[in-house]
């Protein structure tokens, strides 16, 4: 849709030149310095070339300060120069101005690239442009009734103009917002839509598998903690794939922590130690989700992987943004002699990554393995959105 606009706005500019050309023609025998006419409409037309060659190789740089700022500059200097090319008696006379409609296309354009607020103060300073060049060159009053050297339908001539310009330049700054949060609009749904099909089919992928074995785990089994923890995957599992409530929504950071865990508690028979300040700042959910759901990873690997029977989860400020060390002391391994597997890479590494934070892993083999993450306290805006973790 932005390109459509600046596809719309590159005709504007192409025919309005066109009739600035066909102007300055019929109007040759008015001109007092035609060459210096000439080379302004020249210096148009380049940039009106200039501008259609980015919009069919690169876009994206039309927007840009350098591209925008070279056309109003020569659409204002179209606007100062009309009194100096043309005879005095040209100004106030009725005929059109030396840009004629061209400038409308630069105020346009700032408005587009910048808001509606830049483009209001551009067209502004094209009409100060214009009102400048004709006090200069105005012809003297025919009146006694004079402002500003003017005469009073004069200068309301001027301020219709400079009130054009800015409405114009706010309009366009305007509309293209409305288009741009269409756009970002468009693209939430589309990705909700994916998110919800995907859903869909990992939903009856995982139905008659994963979640067919937990039941039978809690009907057959004899030990009660693999009961129950078969019973809560088995919530947390259908809570995720079928859209039902976060019971945990409103979980603190902390309160997330220490459910995860206690899940490790209960299927590993270790001991988790979780530590956290009063004075850790808050994260938004994108954060706390992917902060939880590491964490939680960490401890599966820890118990599955490392058989360790105490780990200990610290959490401090870190600058900005958080820092969390998960300290275990079990087997260990050897960074340079294993290859991380898909848990650290995935639902460690992958979710920090997500939210614009690092993360450090630190194992030595027979010593345990401490898993430090990093995490700021405002995502990139670019991250993808979270829910919140399920208790």
């Amino acid at each position: 849709m932005e390109q459509t606009v600046l596809r719309g706005l590159a005709g504007f500019r192409w025919a309005a030149w066109c009739w600035m050309a066909i102007v300055l023609v019929l109007a040759r025998r008015a001109l007092d310095h035609p060459v210096a006419a000439v080379l302004l409409v020249g210096a148009a037309l380049g940039i009106t070339i200039w501008v259609t060659r980015l919009l069919r190789r690169d876009p994206g740089r039309l927007c840009a300060p350098a591209v925008v700022g070279s056309e109003v500059g020569v659409a204002l200097a179209l606007q100062l120069a009309d009194g100096f090319v043309y005879r005095a008696s040209h100004v106030f006379s009725g005929e059109q101005p030396l840009g004629v409609a061209w400038p409308i296309a630069s105020v346009l354009a700032a408005g587009v690239a910048f808001g509606p607020v830049t483009g209001a103060v551009t067209g502004v300073v094209m009409g100060a442009g214009r009102a400048v060049s004709s006090l200069l060159h105005a012809p003297a009053p025919a009146t006694e009734v004079v402002l500003l050297g003017l005469e009073p339908v004069q200068l309301l001539s001027l301020l219709t103009t400079t009130v054009m310009y800015a409405l114009a330049g706010g309009a366009g700054g305007h509309a293209m917002r409305l288009i741009r949060a269409s756009e970002l609009r468009m693209t939430t749904a589309e990705r909700q839509l994916a998110e919800s099909r995907a859903r869909e089919d990992v939903a009856r992928r995982l139905h008659d598998g994963v979640l067919q074995t937990l039941a039978l785990v809690e009907r057959r089994s004899d030990d009660p903690r693999l009961v129950a923890l078969a019973r809560e995957q088995d919530h947390d599992l259908r809570r995720f794939l079928f859209g039902l409530p976060d019971v945990s929504a409103t979980a603190t950071l902390e309160q997330d922590l220490r459910a995860a865990a206690l899940r490790f508690e209960q299927t590993f028979d270790g001991r988790v130690e979780v530590l956290v300040p009063d004075d850790l700042p808050a994260v938004p959910d994108q954060v706390h989700a992917a902060l939880v759901g590491a964490v939680g990873e960490a401890l599966t690997n820890a118990g599955k992987h490392g058989r360790a029977e105490r780990v200990v989860v610290y959490l401090e400020p870190d600058g900005d943004g958080v820092f969390c060390s998960v300290r275990d002391d079990g087997t260990g391994f050897d960074p340079a002699q294993v290859d991380e597997g898909v848990g650290l890479t995935r639902s460690v590494r992958g979710r920090i990554d997500e939210v614009g934070g690092r993360v450090e892993v630190d194992a030595i083999p027979g010593h345990g393995t401490e898993i430090r993450l990093r995490v700021p306290a405002r995502p990139p805006s670019g991250a993808p959105p979270f829910s919140r973790p399920v208790g």
